[in-house]
């Protein structure tokens, strides 16, 4: 009996068995890793199919496979991003509304610069790419930024209503011009991320934006 116990403490644990499902998601995954390191590199114009493939470790057609076509893969990208955006967003907006939204809608904005920065920054090359042709990523970006700006304005108008924000701020022109800011920003740390102090300017666009839109005081 002891014999058979210790031969059998020695035998090697089963191997893991994983459907092909399974698999693919995990190449779909790794592609997807690969595309974005490979975007933050060289741009969206010399990112291959079949460099996104081989560096993943597998074969280079794979990607080709998979998705189709760069705008395929595209597509797949900013979906995601998409999610990993409001499910990011949606930790910061539970149960707020109005001028509290607001301010959480900044810290998650200033957040997703550590959380997910290598994402952040090939999304944004990928979307700024995009602007010189028409394509589904344009069209779908220009869908989401009627959705931000939407936010941005039902949050005043809630602000408002509670006597927090000034009667005379315009939610729309506000919505715009936060929306800008934000866009802006991010456009300046992707083309040099070491010459904004992310923390620095949140802090300040804070604090000198509430201060211009609530009501003072006593």
């Amino acid at each position: 009996m002891d014999d058979v116990t210790e031969q059998v403490s020695v035998m090697p644990p089963p191997a893991q068995v994983t459907t092909q499902a399974e698999r693919s998601a995990l190449s779909d995954q790794r592609m997807f890793e690969v595309a974005i390191e490979l975007v933050n590199e060289r741009g969206t114009a010399k990112t291959t199919l079949k460099d996104i493939g081989e560096r993943a470790g597998y074969s280079r057609g794979l990607a080709s496979y998979r998705f189709g076509s760069k705008d395929g893969l595209w597509m797949e990208l900013f979906a995601r991003f998409d999610d990993i955006w409001k499910a990011h967003l949606s930790q910061y907006l539970a149960g707020q509304s109005g001028l509290a939204a607001l301010r959480a809608a900044m810290q998650a904005q200033r957040d997703i610069f550590t959380r997910e920065s290598g994402y952040l920054r090939a999304m944004y090359i990928l979307w700024y790419e995009s602007l010189g042709r028409e394509s589904d990523i344009r069209a779908s970006l220009a869908r989401h930024h009627v959705i931000y700006r939407r936010d941005v304005r039902q949050w005043i108008e809630q602000a408002q209503a509670s006597g927090e924000v000034k009667p005379e701020v315009d939610a729309e022109h506000f919505a715009v011009g936060y929306c800008s800011t934000m866009f802006g920003t991010i456009y300046q740390w992707v083309v040099a991320p070491d010459a904004i102090d992310i923390n620095t300017f949140f802090d300040s666009f804070a604090a000198t934006t509430l201060a211009a839109i609530t009501q003072p005081e006593g």
